[in-house]
């Protein structure tokens, strides 16, 4: 077994009013937010697919189904610390995570540092492991109408 994994997470959720909009563990001033099973929180959602894809544990439906109603509104940092849990009971350790978050609005950048210290706590890992960037789509799409978030995950795990 190679030292070194690296896996991929990808993560869509519509947009509506009335809902709360949770996005790196921080809840979001905003009139639209994320619909989903849990509190839809697309960038925890890919972090922890891209963890299960590096560690080979297949996906964070396979470990927390949509269809369990015990999983229904669930804080998605209480998922990123079963995952956590899971690949560390598997002998893995985060080297990074790099992700990115495709929003059009409201402009993620100014709770980028906020969102990196609790999800860094969630994770009990460096801030310094954790990249998150945000883009929107230049209007473009479902992200650039606002029917929708989206985000990226490249883990990088390693065995201790």
């Amino acid at each position: 077994m190679n030292a070194f994994r690296i896996g991929f997470g990808y993560d869509v959720h519509q947009l509506q009013p009335n809902y709360e909009f949770w996005l790196g563990g921080i809840k979001l001033a905003h009139e639209k937010g994320a619909v989903g099973h849990s509190d839809a929180d697309v960038l925890i959602h890919v972090i922890c697919d891209a963890l299960l894809g590096a560690a080979n544990m297949r996906d964070i439906g396979y470990h927390f189904s949509d269809k369990d109603p015990k999983y229904k509104g669930i804080d998605s940092k209480i998922l990123l610390a079963e995952v956590m849990q899971l690949i560390r009971d598997a002998g893995y350790e985060i080297g990074n995570l790099d992700t990115t978050i495709c929003l059009q609005l409201p402009k993620v950048n100014p709770h980028i540092p906020e969102m990196k210290a609790c999800l860094a706590k969630v994770m009990n890992i460096s801030e310094d492991s954790i990249s998150i960037k945000a883009t929107t789509t230049e209007w473009l799409g479902f992200v650039g109408r606002e029917e929708g978030v989206s985000a990226y995950c490249v883990a990088l795990i390693y065995k201790v």
